[in-house]
């Protein structure tokens, strides 16, 4: 049984790794089961700490990755059209391999702030440029998340079953 779930939770934290890239799977989220599971063989003592903590970091970094994009787009004078604009063109992107994820906040920003103000085509660019930026940010802390929960994982592991 404790073969299964460690590597059901490896899997996991790399799926969580691949997920902070991927707006479709909940990256931290699948890194933190990944630990829980590793906590969960017969061989690894409980550190409710530590599961505690990363909890807590991965729900922080959950709502973050929602906020972080809409106020980098608000940050750079953003209408909540460009807030629309910048989540909208994240799910649609996601449909436009393989580049969208990363494509579609931008021109989702974009074309927002250009239905809210069709004038302002330099203002428009400089919103989406925060939204990338928001993105970018965004996706940064999602990864370091991770890495760090699968650093976590196989330091524990291979301290404890080699």
């Amino acid at each position: 049984m404790d073969t299964i779930l460690l590597t059901l939770g490896f899997i996991l934290c790399i799926v969580g790794i691949v997920g902070s890239f991927l707006p479709v799977l909940p990256g931290p989220a699948a890194s933190w089961v990944g630990l829980l599971l590793l906590y969960l063989t017969d061989k690894v003592q409980n550190n409710y700490w530590v599961l505690g903590v990363t909890l807590i970091v991965t729900i922080t970094i959950s709502i973050l990755d929602y906020v972080i994009p809409a106020q980098g787009t608000k940050k750079f004078g953003g209408s909540k059209y460009g807030i629309w604009g910048t989540n909208i063109g994240l799910v649609v992107g996601l449909f436009i391999p393989p580049f969208g994820f990363i494509l579609g906040p931008f021109v989702g920003a974009f074309v927002g702030e250009l239905l809210y103000n069709s004038n302002d085509k330099k203002g428009a660019l400089k919103v989406a440029i925060g939204s990338f930026i928001g993105f970018i940010v965004s996706t940064f802390m999602k990864v370091i998340v991770c890495l760090s929960f699968t650093l976590w994982f196989v330091h524990v592991a291979w301290k404890t079953f080699l």
